[in-house]
């Protein structure tokens, strides 16, 4: 069981380093519904977001049948 499915209410992809979460933390995001709501530029802009978070995000998105709020 990783670290997010045991904190009770955080539900982002699991292999998310530090700086990212701490910057998803920041902005609020604490569950993969929460993107829905942003577009993906604005989340790559946020400190600590680098190509690897965001390849994460995309693919957990896409497996639960979700994306990216369009710009």
């Amino acid at each position: 069981m990783s670290h997010n499915e045991r904190v009770k209410g955080i539900d982002l992809p699991t292999g998310l380093a530090k700086p990212a979460l701490r910057a998803l933390h920041g902005a609020g995001i604490f569950t993969l519904e929460q993107f829905t709501d942003h577009a993906e530029a604005d989340i790559m802009q946020l400190h600590g977001m680098g190509p690897k978070a965001m390849e994460r995000i995309r693919l957990s998105l896409t497996e639960k049948g979700l994306s990216f709020r369009k710009s």
